[in-house]
């Protein structure tokens, strides 16, 4: 019942220690790779908007096995997010929008245009 509860408060304990070993597993990658990956790590839970605890720990999981297959096969770190980090982060971010936060504030403005395209809504009785 206790941990119901907390994890309603907290959220999900599973997806913290899974997110934990993520995080330990970064720290077992050579640095080179370590210092990207975390550098990587870092914009995502800035600028990421991810807020789904099962979206983000999925995209953490998926960032470190890019990253440890990348350096178990001496993939130089260029070869891995190109010219401009910033549009390899977007672009992965994107494939995980399902759990962005401005995904539900889309749907508003889409549905109140469309409430308002519609007719449907009334002045409320102001005259």
């Amino acid at each position: 019942m206790a941990a119901g509860w907390i994890e309603l408060v907290t959220g999900s304990l599973e997806q913290k220690r899974q997110y934990r070993q993520c995080k330990a597993r970064i720290k077992q990658l050579p640095a080179n790779y370590r210092a990207v990956a975390e550098a990587l790590e870092r914009y995502l839970m800035y600028a990421g908007g991810i807020v789904k605890g099962d979206v983000a720990v999925r995209m953490h999981g998926d960032l470190v096995d890019l990253f440890e297959e990348s350096a178990a096969n001496g993939t130089p770190i260029r070869d891995i997010v190109g010219d401009d980090p910033v549009e390899f982060v977007e672009t992965f971010v994107a494939n995980y929008s399902d759990g962005q936060w401005i995904n539900e504030e889309r749907d508003r403005l889409i549905e109140a245009i469309d409430r308002a395209a519609a007719g449907e809504i009334s002045d409320g009785g102001a005259d």
